[in-house]
């Protein structure tokens, strides 16, 4: 086996066991963005919530150190890139939240819980895995850049070397990068911190501490495993990243990844396709959950309850694969792995999933309480 070859096994291997370790402390845990979201709005109750921002906050700062001390080069992560494509990370996040409503669940909740073994989730996987493909090579792809991706602002005329706020702080305040980075991230995991541990009831979660601190760590070990472990020289003596479908550092993100799961399968016998970073995580989350199903003896076979509910999660689904691709990721795609790198992009998609899965959770309420 060749250099590359042991590279690109070492990022499969690795995405594959953080994703196995998030699937596990997740199921544990019952970690889900919609699912604290609508703890919030029916019942005012925010300790999931608190869990995902810990999550947040301790991704922001292990991303911050492997960025400070030169580890890996965020700045080569999609999410960074100078080019802020608003009008689809705003449309694109709205409409990922309003499929997660429909759908149940957000991606990530979608693979525990085939794990768990819900026939609904394998539907809902697939029907994400191909909306998210037609918006990646196809249709909906199509659509995404003559009507969402023409909007954009191009920071690099502005002098700006990315969309990061450490960028744009050290471009407007003449900061050095590494000082602005620091100061960057201090205030925005500092602020999530506060506000994570002001609540008394939530201190004394054990649980739901270690799991926001073990999945923000998982974040930040796969921007290691891909950024650093796998960045690397191939046969042409090119800098590459190895075994990433963008071709860039990348770290948990569970849409394209369905999408590029479908293509693996359906085009085994193409030599050009390889299991990727992101393949390896989708796997390893679902064995991770079902281990964990296992062991609490959790584990059963369910589908879906009536027609309207398998119309639900079938829009949802589609919904959630075309948002996803389009505002660069999902709940954990742009909600953590995203605003690890404080990017501009990932702060107005996260806001406009939670927008949306808001607005529509507030609707079916509406809609059951008038059929």
């Amino acid at each position: 086996m060749n250099e590359s070859a042991n590279i690109a096994t070492i990022v499969v291997l690795g995405g594959f066991a953080l994703a196995f370790v998030f699937g596990f402390v997740a199921a544990r845990a019952n970690f889900c963005t919609m699912g604290a979201l609508a703890d919030i709005v029916n019942m005012g109750h925010w300790g999931r919530m608190r869990m995902w921002l810990l999550a947040i906050a301790v991704a922001i700062i292990g991303a911050s150190l492997l960025h400070g001390t030169g580890l890996v080069d965020l700045s080569q992560s999609i999410y960074q890139r100078p080019r802020l494509n608003w009008v689809s990370a705003i449309v694109g996040g709205a409409l990922f939240g309003v499929g997660m409503t429909l759908a149940g669940g957000c991606a990530n909740r979608n693979l525990l819980r085939i794990g768990a073994g819900s026939l609904r989730s394998v539907v809902v996987f697939a029907f994400v895995g191909i909306s998210a493909y037609m918006t990646i090579k196809g249709l909906f792809g199509q659509w995404r850049v003559d009507y969402l991706d023409r909007f954009a602002i191009d920071l690099a005329a502005y002098d700006f070397k990315g969309q990061d706020l450490p960028s744009l702080l050290a471009a407007s305040t003449g900061l050095s990068a590494k000082a602005a980075l620091a100061i960057a991230a201090a205030l925005v995991a500092g602020a999530l911190l506060v506000f994570v541990f002001s609540n008394a009831r939530f201190r004394d979660n054990l649980d739901q501490i270690i799991a926001g601190i073990v999945i923000g760590l998982v974040v930040t070990g796969g921007w290691y495993v891909s950024g650093h472990l796998g960045h690397g020289e191939n046969e042409q003596l090119e800098i590459v990243y190895f075994a990433t479908n963008t071709r860039a550092a990348e770290s948990m993100s569970f849409v394209a990844p369905m999408a590029y799961t479908l293509e693996l399968l359906m085009l085994w016998t193409d030599k050009s396709l390889t299991i990727s970073f992101g393949v390896a995580s989708a796997m390893g989350v679902i064995l991770g959950s079902f281990v964990w199903a296992l062991l609490r003896k959790s584990f059963h076979v369910e589908g879906f309850v009536s027609a309207v509910d398998t119309r639900d999660h079938i829009i949802g689904a589609t919904l959630m694969g075309f948002g996803g691709v389009t505002a660069l990721g999902c709940t954990v795609g742009q909600g953590i792995s995203g605003m690890s790198t404080l990017a501009l992009g990932s702060f107005l998609a996260l806001g406009s999933i939670i927008a949306g899965a808001v607005a529509t959770m507030k609707y079916l309420l509406w809609r059951e309480e008038n059929s």
